[in-house]
């Protein structure tokens, strides 16, 4: 058999990156049977039907390092959560929400804001300030006049990164920028609606330089958290890691117990716009489990 790495998935057919070129694939039955699907960056085995043509049987999936749900995508290093300094407006809601998968899955993570040309006011800087004193990686960048994009390339060498973001953000436009030759699709913003069209139609593992990947996916407006226990989301917001364990009470969640640790470090550790989403999204995940009592 031969090794390799799924780059593309599409049509029902997955194609098979490895060391003599890539090869077309069909997933073999049993994976149906058994309620798996192959996704972007699964570790497979492929049987050869046909060398001249590259056409072989995708056999066996490897152990997953990791998974994400939305991009579907396994086994990456590290996550780029793309947003826009400006047109559309940045949601910090959905961002915490992409922070949260990505804390939850045990990624690294680079926050970009794009189109920082646009911010004539530089708003942006305050929310770019605010994310590095949490501890995040943060990149204000251009593709359109290539502000900070080498940078940015520089910190995706020898790395498998993930692209997220909503639409309209220009993840298109800065792999284009990261590696010229790719030429991927980009979209106009509707002025009408602030939304991108969908560039991107399904996720691609692309290779930008040696030992380099990028996913890009399609992007999208909203995530729903459900799969996270709601006593599980304080351990995603980084800031809180130094305190949780010194509350009076234990399996405190900071939201009503007296003698809270996290409470007490709002305004100074905690950034309070930051700790009013953890509680907003904690009362979102109870809720949920609570209809599905």
């Amino acid at each position: 058999m031969l090794e390799g790495v799924i780059v593309k998935g599409i049509g029902g057919f997955y194609y098979i990156d490895t060391e003599r070129g890539v090869y077309e694939t069909r997933a073999r039955g049993i994976f149906r049977k058994e309620g798996i699907r192959p996704t972007v960056g699964d570790h497979v085995r492929i049987s050869v039907l046909d060398e001249d043509n590259k056409k072989g049987s995708l056999d066996e999936i490897l152990p997953r390092r990791n998974e994400l749900i939305r991009p579907k995508v396994s086994n990456v290093d590290q996550a780029v959560i793309v947003f826009a300094a400006k047109s559309p407006d940045m949601n910090l809601d959905l961002l915490d929400r992409f922070l949260l998968l990505a804390e939850e899955q045990e990624l690294e993570i680079i926050i970009v804001i794009n189109k920082v040309d646009k911010d004539e006011e530089r708003k942006y800087e305050e929310t770019a300030q605010m994310y590095r004193q949490i501890g995040y990686s943060v990149y204000c960048t251009s593709a359109e006049i290539g502000i900070d994009t080498e940078e940015l390339k520089r910190a995706l060498e020898n790395k498998i990164s993930v692209f997220a973001g909503p639409s309209g953000v220009g993840k298109s436009s800065l792999i284009n920028a990261i590696s010229p030759g790719l030429s991927l699709n980009t979209g106009e913003l509707s002025e009408k609606i602030q939304r991108g069209r969908h560039t991107t139609r399904h996720a691609e593992l692309i290779c930008f330089c040696e030992n380099s990947y990028i996913v890009d996916s399609p992007g999208f407006t909203s995530l729903f958290l459900s799969h996270i226990p709601s006593a599980k989301l304080q351990y995603y917001f980084r800031e809180f890691e130094p305190f949780v364990h010194k509350c009076y009470y234990n399996g405190c969640v900071h939201i009503n117990e007296p003698d809270c640790a996290v409470k007490a470090e709002i305004e100074r550790a905690i950034n309070p716009v930051r700790y009013a989403r953890y509680a907003a999204l904690y009362q979102e995940l109870k809720n949920e489990e609570e209809r599905k009592k």
